[in-house]
């Protein structure tokens, strides 16, 4: 069990350098499978999910060469072999259901274990990948406490082109779709597709291993499959996740951070919500700094008899995962404002956790809570649940009170952050790892 020991009440000050997305990392690597060309990626992070795929191509025989100071990584797939009865896909992390559509295209069949999993976001189902897996004409059936999925059987490594409408726009559902529909010979169209900046990533290194694909950065995908694939090299954008986080880190301690973001572009609802809580932000010269206007208030709205809220769902809303952080800013902020996940049942669970600094949270339901906010806080020792991002929202609180607070179980950190701990030394926070067994 890793914690995290904070001594809070210090304003940041610095400059930091984002890492990758870890949510176009993983897709990517797992695309990396349908090449037997050479890949060099720029900018890979160095996390546990990173770790466990590149693990999981040197048991299947690729070569893989990683200089973990620089980030870049050398791929080569040519070697790489499969044998269903004796690999398995690991169930401890959700992106490995993305090497199944690969190991199709490859060898005609995948095994997975039955229950993947990632964050603890409440129900998070993959029925919407068997119906992919199915459309493509393969088939999906249970065997020995896993998920066997084998290709059509009069041409198993020959996914069949394919037109879907998901039920929901899903992030790693859409990405599946594409990495099917490349091996499939073919048109193949997809609509109610996902459109997240990293979704968006992840279809351009597609097209740089050559496959045609229309509408990127739209709900609906065209996919031109079939067409052998090359290699090359591609860097990855810095995360607009931890560019956010950061931002914010500066804003709830009164400091001010810099933060470096080559895509402005994807910031304008971001930025209005940072406003809510009285915070400008300001993009130039291809960096992003917070500036509070005084302390956090949160800002009343021209219909003065309602609650200010955060709505998050899928992309082009605000973002979802990034709810807990503006959860943290709403407990400080002067003022009352309204929280609403639309994605995950259950997923505010956590907030009674902040009731342990002193900070009032009631929940509506379990999609929303209201935060009341400006009171005074104290340090606490907090529990946080596995999910990366609420892990940081309460650091962002305890980073905020003068005194020592322990954010227990907070591994998950590492899961999207490397260096977090030291990027935070950096700007001033004094802030350690402990373990216990």
């Amino acid at each position: 069990m890793s914690n995290l020991i904070v001594h809070g009440g210090t304003p940041l000050r610095g400059r930091i350098i984002p890492s990758a997305n870890k949510n176009a990392v993983l897709p990517v690597l797992c695309a990396t499978l349908l090449t037997r060309a050479p890949l060099r990626l720029l900018g890979v992070p160095d996390i546990t999910d990173v770790r466990k795929i590149l693990d999981i191509f040197r048991t299947l025989g690729s070569h893989v060469q990683w200089d973990h100071a620089s980030g870049t990584l050398e791929l080569h797939h040519d070697a790489t072999h499969f044998d269903a009865a004796a690999h398995r896909l690991p169930e401890e992390m959700r992106s490995s259901i993305m090497l199944v559509p690969p190991l199709l295209a490859r060898f005609g069949v995948a095994r997975l274990e039955d229950n993947v999993k990632g964050c603890t976001l409440g129900v998070r189902e993959i029925d919407p990948h068997v119906e992919v897996f199915r459309s493509f004409g393969a088939s999906v059936e249970r065997a020995e406490g896993s998920l066997l999925v084998r290709g059509p059987a009069d041409a198993p490594a020959a996914l069949r082109p394919t037109d879907h409408w998901l039920d929901y726009a899903s992030v790693t559902t859409t990405e599946n779709f594409v990495l099917c529909a490349a091996g499939a010979k073919g048109v193949s169209t997809l609509t109610n597709a996902a459109c997240e900046p990293h979704v968006q990533e992840f279809c351009r290194f597609m097209a740089l291993l050559g496959v045609r694909i229309d509408g990127i950065g739209t709900s609906r995908l065209t996919v031109h499959g079939g067409a052998a694939l090359g290699g090359g090299e591609f860097r990855f954008d810095e995360d607009f996740h931890e560019i956010t986080t950061f931002l914010a880190l500066g804003a709830i301690t009164g400091g001010e951070v810099v933060v470096k973001n080559s895509a402005p572009e994807n910031f304008p609802l971001i930025d209005r919500t940072f406003a809510k809580f009285g915070v400008r932000i300001v993009h130039e010269g291809g960096w992003s700094r917070a500036v509070p206007g005084g302390p956090l208030k949160v800002q009343t709205p021209f219909t003065s008899n309602v609650l200010t809220k955060v709505e998050a769902a899928p992309w082009p809303y605000f973002p979802v995962d990034l709810l807990p952080i503006f959860i943290a800013l709403g407990v400080r902020a002067e003022g009352n404002a309204m929280f609403w996940n639309k994605v995950y049942d259950g997923a505010l669970s956590w907030t009674g956790e902040l009731s342990k600094f002193g900070a009032h949270v009631f929940s509506s339901d379990p999609h929303r809570i209201v935060t009341f906010g400006g009171g005074p806080l104290t340090p606490a020792v907090v529990e946080s649940p596995y999910i990366i991002r609420v892990a940081i929202a309460l650091f962002m609180v305890a980073a905020s009170i003068p005194g020592r607070s322990e954010i227990r179980h907070a591994a998950p950190i590492r899961r999207a952050h490397p260096r977090f701990v030291e990027n935070l030394r950096g700007l001033g926070v004094q802030v350690e790892w402990t373990s216990e067994e």
